[in-house]
């Protein structure tokens, strides 16, 4: 059996072929173009799927491969239906159907991207040989999924494991989901960003403009590179980053009590600088501490084959 992952974004589909480890042997990509419409997409995706198999010597397509998609937005796996996609201008299409019409693929599946890279991890990368893994994602906003027993959980209508979306400070700063106070809005690298520009404005003389200068932009990692130079303005952002994003790790730590909870996106290459006081304040407040067995916090392995690894393992 031959397992084809896809892991279809705004700008970007790419196509992987997966092997019996986990290893990926071939990949291809193509750009999205959503504006083209959603067949031409639902083609392209066929398209994709079909050269890796000419390429391999896949013969017997139709049962010998699973194909799995990986797609952000509202998914609902039962129908296999993009419920909602507005950067695919999506919205009740169903993918699943189309692809297999075009590819003759019979047994394709399809998952919300950050619930695929959950399992991605789960199975090959930082939670791998796990029973019970969540993979939280610091990028733009915090997404995440959950895996139990093997197998995604995103609840009974499919929406489940919107964990940036929990409130850690009531009426808090606005959010874009309408909501003020959730836990994206202080611990998303777009949140960091923010509120690296608010402490930069406030002192003009920290060595986070320096940084920025040299990196040609304010990111992610002014902060935290300010911080190691000493910058104390540095250090209160990193500081503050470092507790809002314990609390939100805290709360899904209490509520799961999965065996390792992984950390993906830009701000996770932070490595010691990030992990060494976040591990300290999660020690302090995590309900059940100093008794048996704790939740093991690493950095994702995969990177951004997590989506395509845990796609190709949906069926």
């Amino acid at each position: 059996m031959f397992r084809i992952g896809v892991d279809l974004g705004g700008t970007k589909i790419a196509a992987a072929l997966v092997d019996e480890n986990d290893i990926i042997k071939d990949r291809l990509t193509a750009a999205t173009l959503p504006e083209r419409g959603n067949d031409a997409v639902s083609a392209e995706i066929a398209s994709l799927a079909k050269r890796l198999c000419e390429k391999n010597g896949i013969k017997n397509t139709a049962e010998d491969v699973f194909l799995g998609i990986a797609a952000p937005g509202a998914i609902n796996s039962d129908t296999g239906c993009i419920e909602r996609a507005h950067n695919l201008m999506m919205e009740s299409y169903p993918i699943v159907d189309k692809v297999r019409g075009y590819t003759g693929i019979k047994h394709i599946a399809i998952e919300n991207d950050a619930n695929a890279a959950a399992l991605g991890e789960a199975v090959a990368g930082a939670a791998k040989g796990t029973a019970c893994s969540v993979l939280i994602t610091l990028g733009t906003g915090v997404g995440g999924g959950l895996v139990i027993d093997g197998k995604v959980f995103s609840g009974f209508n499919h929406t489940g494991g919107e964990f940036g979306h929990m409130v850690i400070q009531v009426n808090g700063r606005p959010c874009n989901c309408g909501r003020r106070g959730c836990w994206e809005a202080y611990s998303s690298a777009t949140a960091l960003v923010a509120r690296t520009k608010e402490a930069m404005a406030a002192d003009p003389g920290s060595e986070m403009h320096k940084v920025a200068q040299e990196l040609g932009k304010v990111n992610g990692k002014v902060a935290f590179i300010a911080s190691r130079r000493g910058d104390k303005s540095g250090t209160q952002v990193v500081d503050e980053y470092v507790t809002y994003l314990a609390c939100g790790l805290v709360n899904v730590i209490n509520l799961l009590q999965p065996e390792v909870l992984s950390l993906g996106g830009g701000i996770s290459n932070e490595g010691d600088g990030l992990m060494i006081p976040l591990q300290k304040k999660i020690d302090e407040e995590v309900f059940i501490r100093g008794i048996g067995r704790s939740t093991d916090i690493r950095i994702a392995k995969l990177g951004n084959d997590a989506g395509l690894i845990g796609a190709a393992h949906l069926i």
